[in-house]
């Protein structure tokens, strides 16, 4: 017997954290809102309003340089207690209308409703009535994309932000794919773009017309991955109960650098926006990995394991700093630097799993 065509919801807070803020201070509404550092910090840009977001400023950015794009922007220092309990109201909502539901970070998750709590069979009704429900509840609008499976939900829920969302139908999935540009699909960053574009592959029409064989040479294990989602496929399950396994940040430069000063600066806003992706997911580590990789693209890694788990950036950067003096950096250029941190509290082999445990990420 035939499984039921699946209906798969994610659902994205809009701007979650200077949302947050914006509806706690009303002096705030309607002005560029940077959440993060200060702006002579060295910190990174947590979020920002979608009025910040018209100046070019977006997350992970220096605070300095969010700063000089919008010298009128309101710098405020996050409030993680504060988003968290605002998240998990959000969650709850969730679960009146499936216990599937899979938490990606406190601004986002994934909600299976083929067998719904409220027996409702159209995906986008469900979809509607719950972001309804958040802003009744919460004050704060999200977004929300519905589709066959996770891979192309979450590009939908991208397409009528803010406050909007949109459906890709079982058999509207060809059509849509044909016409995505290369670089929307899951696992295609910057580097991997250019390289398809240097293949002729610019949209998910042209991804299809590759052979599984030519994209494995290509890009390894990725390539069957990108062969199936050309093709809308994406059978993972919403996982309830996933558990992160690592969080890590990296910095492809644009230039090869052997001046140690000029990486550990770089070094230090990536230790900045690992912290914040610990403190956004709950959680906080043992284990600290440094990633690095030289101009001819050799890469080592160095790892220690610190007393107790933590998520403070200057715990993250003093050990990747004396990671770094374990490498070659100094003495040979580098392109690109990642700090990782593994041994999780919610890793059941270290410690308890929270309840709010978010979706499972790969250290790389």
């Amino acid at each position: 017997m035939d499984q039921p065509q699946r209906k798969i919801i994610h659902v994205d807070m809009d701007a979650f954290y200077a949302s947050i803020e914006q509806r706690d201070h009303p002096r705030f509404r309607g002005r560029p809102v940077v959440v993060g550092g200060d702006p002579d910090s060295r910190g990174v840009v947590a979020a920002a309003s979608y009025e910040a977001r018209k100046f070019g400023i977006r997350s992970a950015i220096p605070c300095a340089r969010a700063a000089k794009l919008c010298p009128d922007a309101i710098f405020v220092r996050p409030r993680f207690e504060v988003y968290r309990q605002v998240s998990r109201d959000i969650r709850e909502i969730f679960f009146n209308y499936t216990d599937l539901v899979e938490p990606l970070s406190l601004d986002e998750a994934y909600l299976d409703v083929t067998d719904n709590k409220v027996g409702n069979p159209s995906a986008t009704l469900v979809a509607r009535e719950i972001r309804d429900r958040i802003l009744d509840q919460t004050g704060l609008t999200a977004s929300a994309g519905i589709a066959p499976n996770k891979f192309l939900a979450k590009i939908a829920s991208d397409l009528n932000k803010p406050n909007g969302q949109a459906v890709i139908p079982p058999e509207r999935v060809d059509d849509f794919l044909r016409e995505l540009p290369v670089g929307r699909i899951s696992g295609v960053g910057p580097v991997t773009e250019r390289k398809m574009e240097a293949i002729g592959v610019l949209t998910g029409g042209d991804l299809r017309e590759k052979s599984i064989d030519e994209l494995t040479a290509r890009f390894g294990k990725q390539g069957q991955f990108f062969f199936n989602l050309a093709r809308g496929i994406d059978n993972r399950p919403v996982s309830p109960n996933r558990i992160r396994k690592s969080v890590s940040a990296e910095q492809t430069f644009g230039n090869d650098y052997k001046d140690l000063n000029w990486l550990r600066g770089h070094l230090s806003q990536i230790a900045e926006r690992v912290s914040e992706r610990l403190l956004k997911s709950e959680t906080s580590g043992r284990t600290i990995t440094l990633k690095v990789k030289y101009d001819d693209f050799e890469q080592v890694t160095r790892s220690r394991t610190v007393d107790g788990p933590t998520n403070d950036p200057d715990t993250i950067l003093r050990t990747a700093n004396d990671l770094l003096k374990q490498t070659e950096a100094g003495t040979r250029k580098v392109r690109l630097l990642g700090i990782g941190v593994s041994n999780l509290d919610n890793d059941p082999d270290t410690g308890t799993v929270p309840a709010e445990a978010a979706g499972q990420m790969t250290l790389w």
